[in-house]
Parts: structure tokens; C-alpha cells; sequence
């Protein structure tokens, strides 16, 4: 069974239970166990204004610890994950689930699926931003291990990430194995860094007192504010806790985040501020000024490893959501590679890749430091937080059928703290959050864009499309010279007659003695079993009507499909006598009711440029006949 399949509520042994534990450790806890780096940092940043003290340090370490506790613990490990889709997480199964109560097509609707593809979209910012402000913070540690290295940093984090995206297509099966270790080292390194710096001003173990936070936010009540852009960064890669559910299950997540990544980073947070009441001076750099000198170095390079292991399950996560936006509609088809025959989860898209590689290049060019990048991660990370928030509330009062007064004093609570973080994070907008920002409204238009390309694609063709089921028996009752052999013709719409048919039959004017008509669907669901993938409808004279349905975390299939109908219901497939008649529309844009004519000229280039469906749907490519056909929308 890969791990993509385990269940959620898997009963495992003790020993598989670590297994697996260790596996998510180094999938699932990279993003947000590497903000250490950065976070407190970024917290005490100059621009802020904050006049340094040890109350103010108190108070920020207890806004750092009730954040990771309310947000991360509460929220996403307590409540969010609950909500799962068949198994699978993040906000687009999120999206899902609410939509199931929802009237297709009605308002509400729409306006569900629109705030799930912008969360879906505002990862993307979080993906583009994640490589470059933790491998730069990395390997900003040389400046300090070795000031004379200092004009190297930038060089060194270009080239760092571009071996990492250069290595994408290889797959992440062999390096996979090395991420847990890695990260548990990480991880215990942090435990015992922060717990030889506490010793030093016990102190500061009192910051667990919520007081200290309300008193700093009283006595700089518009700094803290300000602050609190910063606190969250504590908080990035939270989404992965849930994206990555299906992968690990509840329990081995729940158990790494409450006995490893939660106390090795509260014991490293508590350290670095306890060092700062010893040593105010560390804090231009709280994480790297708190390691003894003759760790520096090698604390420099695991860091730089854990970095690239963080930036690694951001690019893996990018790829998923992209596969799942694909055939849930909102992503023109592009080629996918399965990277491993073992994990079926385990992908690489090669257009997303280089796209990534160039933005996140440009992006360390452009920034320059991880001050300067800090800025531009929370409005991302804060923005999908909140939209996963209304998508809970939607799923727990419609789905689960909690009563109206817990599920408004639970998500009220939640949605008042979401709200804060995100509304101080507007106000880096002018220093860097307007890139995360555009990068996000950017994607949200190109998805939007397709998907209602799409839509009026489909309304055009079944204007102007002939109902199948009489045409099919005028044909039958006047069929034309029939020829060995099987015809497939792939149709979206089973209720009409694919245009391709209509060509062959005018231009070649023979029918096969077995056609079928396959219609390939996307549930809603991860995965669908394979005793339910299948229904077949005969309409006379060995012409069917096949359904296929595929989960939007699976690859539709051709292959999969024949072989599960000769199993199922005994048709046999000769690839070799069979032909795959598919229709490659040529979309005209024109004045007709739908899109204004520059979105449908965008639309139309997408779809032109979109993988073949012969490609995307594995149909060996000399069995395939296309046939063209012009579309106004």
C-alpha cells in the first residue's frame, strides 16, 4: 500500500506508527521547521521601531508561543484536520467538501469554488517564496561563520536552487528516504540549542504566561500590531499539515507535531530569547548568534540541507495541486510525469517546474536578503489561513451539522486571530507583500479564465450538438458499410454525438462493427475504488456508452480503462485493432455572449497550447485519429 492510500484512522503498530512518523517528519514539517531561522528575526526587525528590552522580548516570545499554539495545535491539528476528503486534505478537498452541499451552478456556489482556487492560488506565492527566503537564510549563516564569504551568499543560494529544481524530474523516491533522518537531526538540533541557551536565563520560561503578550500588546499597542506581520512566520507551512494528510494519516502527524517539531521548536524559540536577555547584540541574527562558535559551521550546512528538504515538499505540493486544479477544471492539461511506480503521489510537472525555477531565481535577485523577503511571505501564508477558515465554517455547519451557535463562537474566535495576522500583513504590502499579492491575483485570473472558457465551450457544444441516443438508432437502422475492428471516440458530453464521429462518419462514411463512446469524469473525491470506476450502457448493434471516473488526485487512464472493461464486463481490448478518434477544436474567438474577446483570445492560446488529450490520457499515439473542428465562444 503507498501512502497515498494509508487511511486516516489506520490502526498502527507502535513500530509502524514511527516509521511513518519519520517519513512525515521530513515531508510534511520542512517549511515550518525551518522559521527559526528567520521568524524571531525578523520579529526584532529595525524597521519596526521596537525599543529592544527584556520585557520586550518576553512579550514576543509569548505572542510566538500562543501563535503556534492557538493556530497550529488547536486549529490545524484539533479541528481542520477533521475535515477530510476521503482521506485527503488542503484547501482544495476543502473546497470540495463544501461544495457538495452546495446547488451546482447556483451563486453560493460559485462563490465557494472562487475562494478555494484563490487560496489555491495564494499557495502558489507561498511555493515561490518558500526556496528563496529559507535557503537564502541558510546560507546567510556564511556571513557570520566566515565574514569573508559574505559576497558569495546570493551565488551560492542561485545555485543551490537551481540544482534542486534541475533534480525535480529524477523524483524524490531515493532522496525521499534521507528527508526523515535529516530532519529528525534538525529537529533534535533545535531541542538541544534552545535548551543549552535557556539554562543560561531560565527566565524566560515565564514567557509561557500569556500575560506577558497582552502586556506587550497594551503597552505598544500599534507596534504590536506590526509585530504580529512578523509572529507569523512562525506559522508558515501550516497548510501542509493538512495538504499532506492523505500521505501520513492523522494520527503519525499528530504524534511528530506533539512529541518532536512543536517542543524542538518551542525549546529553540525560548533559547534564542533567552540568549537575546543575555546578549541583546544577537539580535541581528537570534538563530545563528546563539550557536557556539565551533558548531557555527556545521549548524550552517544543516540548516542549508533542511532548507532544501523545506523548499523540496513545497515543490512536491506545488506539483499535487497543480495535477488536482488540472482535473478539477481550472488548469489547462499539461504533461505529467509519475516519478516512482510505487507512489503514485509522486509527480513532476515539467512546465510548473521551470516556471518555478525562473520566478523563485528572480525573486532571490531581486529581494536579495531574507529581511527583504519576510516581507513578502506572510500576506501569502496569512491570506490561505483565513480562506481555509470560511471554507471550514462552511463544511462544519452544512457537512458535519454542528449547531450554528458552536460552530459561530469556534470560527469566530478563529477567524478574529486569522483576521489579525492577516491585516498586519497588509501593511507589507509597499515593502514586498504586493509580489505575493499580484503573483496570486495573476494565477486566480489564468485559472478563472479557463475554467469559464471551459464552461462556454461546453454550453457551445451542446447548442449546437445532436442527441445521441435517436441519432444512434437512425444510424442502426440505416447503418453505413461497417469495417472490422473497435472505434473509441472520447466525448465530454454523453448526452451528444462527439463531433469526431460526425467527421469520420461524413468524410470516411464506414462505422466500426464495436464502438464506444467514453466519457472520462473527475469525481470529487481523491480516489475512486475501481469496482465503482466503470458503468457501460449498450445502445444496440455493438455500440456502448462507457463512463470512466478517475479522483482528482489520480492520473486518468486509457490503458486502465480497457483492461478494467475486459475484467468487468468482458470486452476485449486488441490495441492493435482498435483506434482512438478524438476532436481537436480550434477555438475562434468571436462577439458571441460570454467572455469579453481578450479573455477569450488568452482562453483560446491556453487551449492551444494544452497538452494533447492523447498524451494526457496515456492513449498509445498510433492508435489515435484526430479530427479538427472550429468552436466560436
Amino acid at each position: 500500500m503507498s501512502n497515498a492510500q494509508i487511511p486516516l484512522q489506520a490502526p498502527f503498530s507502535s513500530a509502524r506508527l514511527h516509521v511513518i512518523t519519520l517519513g512525515a517528519l521530513g515531508v510534511v514539517f520542512g517549511d515550518i521547521g525551518t522559521s527559526p531561522l528567520y521568524a524571531l528575526k525578523e520579529s526584532f526587525s529595525p524597521e519596526h521601531g521596537i525599543p529592544f528590552s527584556s520585557n520586550a522580548v518576553m512579550g514576543i516570545i509569548s505572542m510566538l508561543f500562543w501563535a503556534i499554539m492557538i493556530v497550529v495545535t488547536l486549529k490545524y491539528i484539533y479541528l481542520v484536520m477533521r475535515a477530510d476528503n476521503n482521506g485527503e486534505g488542503g484547501v482544495l478537498a476543502l473546497m470540495a467538501l463544501a461544495l457538495r452541499t452546495a446547488k451546482s451552478g447556483s451563486p453560493w456556489a460559485k462563490w465557494l469554488m472562487m475562494l478555494g482556487v484563490f487560496g489555491a492560488c495564494m499557495f502558489y506565492g507561498d511555493v515561490v517564496i518558500t526556496p528563496a527566503i529559507s535557503v537564502l537564510s541558510a546560507v546567510e549563516g556564511l556571513g557570520i561563520a566566515t565574514p569573508k564569504l559574505a559576497n558569495f551568499i546570493i551565488p551560492l543560494t542561485v545555485a543551490i536552487i537551481i540544482m534542486l529544481f534541475l533534480i525535480q524530474r529524477h523524483g524524490t523516491s531515493i532522496v525521499g528516504k534521507l528527508f526523515g533522518p535529516v530532519m529528525l537531526v534538525w529537529f533534535v538540533s533545535l531541542g538541544l540549542l534552545g535548551a543549552y541557551n535557556i539554562a543560561k536565563a531560565p527566565e524566560i520560561l515565564a514567557a509561557v504566561n500569556p500575560y506577558y503578550a497582552i502586556q506587550f500588546v497594551i503597552e505598544h499597542a500599534q507596534l504590536a500590531f506590526v509585530v504580529l506581520g512578523s509572529v507569523v512566520l512562525v506559522l508558515t507551512g501550516v497548510e501542509a499539515l493538512y495538504a499532506d494528510m492523505g500521505h501520513f494519516g492523522v494520527r503519525p502527524i499528530r504524534f511528530a507535531w506533539l512529541y518532536t517539531v512543536m517542543p524542538s521548536l518551542m525549546l529553540c524559540y525560548f533559547g534564542q530569547g533567552a540568549n537575546l536577555i543575555i546578549n541583546p547584540a544577537a539580535v541581528s541574527n537570534p538563530f545563528y548568534l546563539m550557536v557556539p562558535d565551533a558548531l557555527l559551521l556545521p549548524m550552517v550546512i544543516l540548516s542549508t540541507f533542511a532548507t532544501v528538504i523545506a523548499s523540496q515538499a513545497v515543490i512536491s505540493g506545488a506539483f499535487s495541486l497543480t495535477s488536482q486544479a488540472i482535473l478539477l477544471g481550472f488548469v489547462p492539461r499539461m504533461r505529467i510525469l509519475h516519478t516512482s511506480e510505487d507512489e503514485r503521489g509522486q509527480i513532476y510537472v515539467p512546465v510548473i517546474n521551470w516556471m518555478l525555477m525562473v520566478l523563485v531565481v528572480a525573486v532571490v535577485l531581486a529581494f536579495k536578503k531574507s529581511d527583504n523577503l519576510a516581507a513578502a511571505y506572510g500576506v501569502a501564508v496569512t491570506a490561505t489561513m483565513l480562506i481555509t477558515t470560511m471554507l471550514l465554517a462552511v463544511v462544519m455547519r452544512t457537512l458535519w451539522k454542528w449547531h450554528p451557535l458552536v460552530v459561530a463562537v469556534i470560527i469566530g474566535a478563529i477567524f478574529l486571530i486569522d483576521f489579525g495576522f492577516f491585516a498586519a500583513n497588509l501593511m507589507k504590502i509597499p515593502d514586498g507583500g504586493w509580489f505575493t499579492i499580484l503573483l496570486g491575483v495573476i494565477t486566480f485570473f489564468l485559472l478563472i479564465t479557463w475554467y469559464s472558457g471551459r464552461m462556454l465551450l461546453r454550453e457551445r457544444s451542446q447548442d449546437e450538438g445532436i442527441p445521441l441516443e435517436p441519432f444512434i438508432d437512425g444510424l442502426l437502422a440505416h447503418p453505413p458499410h461497417r469495417v472490422d475492428g473497435t472505434a473509441v471516440f472520447l466525448t465530454g458530453n454523453v448526452a451528444t454525438v462527439p463531433v469526431a464521429m460526425l467527421h469520420n462518419l461524413k468524410h470516411n462514411r464506414i462505422l466500426h462493427k464495436r464502438v464506444f463512446f467514453l466519457k472520462i469524469s473527475i469525481w470529487d473525491i481523491p480516489f475512486v475504488d475501481d469496482n465503482k470506476r466503470l458503468t457501460l450502457k449498450e445502445l444496440g448493434g455493438e455500440v456502448y456508452l462507457l463512463r470512466a471516473a478517475f479522483g482528482f488526485k489520480e492520473a486518468p487512464d486509457v490503458n486502465t480503462v480497457m483492461n478494467l472493461t475486459n475484467a468487468q464486463f468482458g470486452h476485449e481490448f486488441d490495441l492493435m485493432d482498435t483506434s482512438f478518434f478524438l476532436a481537436r477544436d480550434t477555438i475562434v474567438p468571436s462577439n458571441l455572449p460570454g467572455m469579453w474577446l481578450w479573455r477569450e483570445k488568452l482562453f483560446a492560446w491556453m487551449y492551444a497550447n494544452g497538452a494533447k488529450p492523447s498524451d494526457f490520457f496515456h492513449i498509445p499515439i498510433n492508435r489515435v485519429v484526430e479530427l479538427g473542428t472550429k468552436v466560436e465562444i
